[in-house]
């Protein structure tokens, strides 16, 4: 039996026995509380639901917002807390030079221009999974999200573009030495953004996990 689905018939056998299955660390949790889980724990807890793209248009996520309104744009904001070589910023935060590490293909790549701005869940698999009845200043808030350093990460636009709006039942990083750490991150934004995950794709992070170091992971609870 994997790590994972020992943990679950563990919740389930604990549950029947009347023993609490939340870790006390994450008892009456609300936003902006701090929750610490293992990988298999983190995955185990994701609410199962089937998914809906029905009514979504990707400018319902406003994004690449100027927040702290410092000139410089969440995009921006991003290229400069990630990059490994800092860039010369200019003007109204206009960013040139620097060297940035994709880890999703493990390459270096120079130059702004050469990135994408990822969201680690996408916008339309959030939609999916719940951000469908969200206000409009909460999926604001998630496009943006700089309050986690996982939510958001520059990579090659290549492998960005490969990604698309998928899962990791459909894609996974093309450097086969990042996906553990993928698929922490991708828990760990479900999670901070109380996000569903389908049956496949539960189904595709327990076996993923099950090679994987089962760490612990934090994050604040961003809704």
């Amino acid at each position: 039996m994997g790590k994972i689905r020992a943990v679950a018939l563990a919740v389930a056998v604990g549950a029947a026995l009347g023993l609490s299955a939340t870790p006390a660390s994450a008892v009456s949790a609300a936003p902006g509380d701090t929750v610490t889980r293992t990988l298999m724990q983190a995955i185990a807890e994701l609410p199962v639901a089937d998914e809906s793209r029905a009514g979504y248009e990707r400018t319902k996520f406003r994004h690449w917002v100027d927040t702290d309104r410092n000139g410089c744009n969440t995009r921006a904001e991003v290229l400069l807390a990630e990059a490994i070589e800092p860039p010369m910023v200019s003007g109204r935060c206009t960013i040139s030079g620097g060297i940035w590490h994709s880890y999703y293909d493990n390459i270096d790549v120079q130059g702004a221009r050469a990135l994408d701005i990822d969201h680690m869940v996408p916008l339309a698999e959030a939609w999916d999974s719940g951000a469908s009845t969200w206000s409009a200043q909460e999926r604001q808030d998630y496009a943006n999200d700089l309050g986690d350093a996982r939510s958001l990460a520059a990579v090659s636009a290549r492998e960005n573009r490969s990604k698309a709006d998928q899962d990791p039942s459909q894609w996974l990083p093309a450097n086969p030495g990042a996906r553990c750490r993928y698929i922490e991150e991708w828990t760990v934004v479900k999670s901070r953004w109380g996000l569903s995950a389908d049956p496949r794709e539960v189904t595709a992070l327990t076996d993923l996990a099950d090679s994987c170091h089962d760490a612990s992971i934090t994050y604040a609870l961003a809704r």
